[in-house]
């Protein structure tokens, strides 16, 4: 039975990555220039970063990529969660969408300093980071929001989580700005700061279950003062 799960899992996987190939290829294809540099460089940026990560929690915590398959409504998630999820799964298709077609097909963005696609570039990278230290460091690193009783969750505050108390979502605030500066697109900028905001609506509807649920979350909400960006928020 073992063996048939492993069997399983790696199916899943194979499926995955086919899945993850699909969001550049769909970028490249409507930009209308498979030789788009910037968008090969995000392109390849998203491959690396997806298919190592789930290599990495295949081979090193199992528990937790069992966690990430989890399905929406699963695993007593919260229901408000349900609809929150269901908008960041429309924003990021519209975002990949958009992007290619603003800054290379119709160039609805006629011009983006080079300077900005660097640092769009340099966002890629921190982002990269957060988003490896949240799953190495934090066992309970659930796609849903939910307080993991199965599992006995606990709270995680060493590493960057001692940084700020939502290092992943941080990883996607960069993401959803670093992209559209990288590749030039306003309106992809847009829709980023569309679903950072859905990730702050998250984040504040998340915390209070947490200190509702999770011991000691409360203590660790006073120390680490900071949800998302350092003397910030």
């Amino acid at each position: 039975m073992k063996t048939e799960n492993s069997k399983l899992t790696l199916i899943k996987i194979i499926f995955t990555f086919i899945y993850i190939l699909l969001f550049p290829a769909l970028l490249l294809f409507l930009s209308g220039n498979w030789f788009w540099v910037e968008g090969w460089i995000f392109s390849v940026w998203f491959i690396v970063l997806c298919f190592t990560t789930i290599i990495y929690l295949y081979r090193k915590n199992p528990a937790l990529l069992a966690e990430r398959y989890k399905k929406p409504g699963t695993g007593n998630q919260k229901v408000w969660d349900k609809y929150v999820v269901l908008g960041i799964v429309i924003g990021f298709i519209a975002w990949i969408v958009i992007m290619p077609l603003d800054a290379k097909r119709y160039e609805w963005t006629t011009y983006f300093p080079v300077l900005v696609k660097i640092l769009g570039g340099i966002g890629l990278i921190l982002s990269a980071f957060f988003f490896y230290r949240s799953y190495i460091e934090n066992n309970f690193l659930s796609p849903l929001v939910r307080v993991q009783t199965e599992r006995k969750q606990q709270v995680v505050s060493t590493g960057v989580y001692g940084f700020v108390r939502h290092p992943m979502y941080l990883g996607g605030v960069l993401l959803f700005i670093g992209t559209p500066m990288l590749l030039g697109s306003t309106y992809g900028l847009i829709i980023g700061l569309v679903l950072i905001f859905i990730l702050v609506v998250r984040i504040i509807g998340e915390e209070k279950m947490l200190i509702n649920e999770l011991e000691g979350y409360a203590d660790y909400k006073n120390k680490v003062k900071y949800r998302l960006i350092p003397f910030v928020w």
